[in-house]
């Protein structure tokens, strides 16, 4: 990338932002100017970006102009509201709310899996959930190779997929346990979630499932393209400060062996492959926080039917289940000059 290019981050006071703010630095972006942008509440306050301190600003309809890319990570209604004024007034948006993940004029984007499809663009594309992230990147390669007709997945997520709010939910009732306290009332999740394992991660549905899961479905056959794979997932809440983790089992259309998805996988885009059990080495959350691949492993095939696979799948949630996978789209807009000069 040679173009400099004049960036927006929506939400930069949240975990999300502070993530792709870390990473505009750390890719070395070429950034021409920079703007952070928060609610009225966070106004005033500074963000260290390339040794200075920089302030955030509210979010206004002024703020937008001359902007060429916007990274956006505000809730649902936030984004709905200032998204297409953001896009209107030129700029491309990366938005990484829910927002928009299943409009048909949006596209929903993984770099390692579906990079074409963000020449589609009207001016916003949508970052996908979380959970969804790291599965597809897993699925990819296998997919190609196979055909993946259906998955069950199971999903163990952590407390940093609830914001900052779910972080400090945990530090505090971890705190109180240690110290023989009474464990506060939980206010971000519906239980306690020290000690515990919630299988809830947003509202439910009349059909029983959550909106959590009912995103990975949508969302995974969106991305791939095809609406015919089938995703029966169960989510799940558990006492991790970061990193997603995932129990997967796929079947495919023809039989695949251990050793030839191994080889994929370790040589797919956005993979790392730890898969040593005979020396304990298989992915683990406290590996993976802080980078930006998705790990598997466990990968073994199942024991009645040469066409499923199980594998463990992990990934840090704040980085490509999120800030990771906006700023690569906002690249791959550079990459494929696809933005107002």
């Amino acid at each position: 990338m040679s173009a400099e290019v004049h960036v927006a981050v929506v939400g930069a006071s949240g975990a999300v932002g502070d993530r792709m703010i870390q990473l505009l630095e750390q890719r070395a972006f070429p950034l021409k100017s920079v703007k952070f942008l928060a609610s009225e509440r966070s106004a005033g306050k500074t963000i260290r970006f390339r040794g200075e301190e920089c302030p955030i600003t509210p979010i206004t309809e002024s703020a937008f102009r001359g902007v060429q890319i916007v990274l956006s990570s505000t809730p649902g209604p936030i984004s709905k509201e200032w998204s297409p004024i953001a896009a209107r007034a030129g700029a491309v948006v990366v938005d990484n709310s829910s927002a928009f993940r299943m409009d048909p004029d949006v596209p929903l984007v993984v770099p390692e899996v579906n990079p074409h499809h963000i020449a589609r663009h009207k001016g916003i594309i949508a970052n996908p959930n979380c959970s969804t992230i790291q599965m597809v990147v897993a699925l990819k390669p296998l997919h190609d190779a196979a055909r993946v007709k259906r998955v069950i997945v199971s999903t163990y997520q952590s407390v940093s997929g609830a914001g900052m709010k779910g972080i400090h939910e945990l530090e505090t009732q971890s705190a109180a346990t240690v110290r023989g306290e009474a464990i506060p009332v939980p206010e971000k999740f519906p239980h306690p979630i020290i000690g515990n394992c919630l299988p809830q991660i947003d509202d439910f549905l009349p059909s029983g499932y959550t909106k959590e899961e009912m995103k990975m479905v949508h969302e995974t056959r969106k991305i791939m393209g095809d609406d015919t794979i089938d995703v029966s997932p169960t989510c799940v809440r558990v006492p991790v400060p970061f990193c997603h983790s995932e129990s997967i089992s796929v079947e495919f259309e023809r039989a695949i062996s251990v050793e030839e998805a191994r080889s994929l996988l370790a040589n797919a885009p956005g993979v790392t492959l730890v898969d040593d059990p005979a020396h304990k080495k298989y992915p683990l959350a406290t590996d993976a926080v802080g980078r930006d691949d998705v790990f598997v492993g466990r990968i073994r095939q199942d024991l009645s039917n040469p066409r499923v696979l199980l594998f463990w799948c992990v990934s840090d949630n704040l980085r490509k289940g999120a800030a990771t996978n906006a700023v690569q789209i906002a690249e791959e807009l550079i990459k494929q000059n696809l933005i107002r000069s």
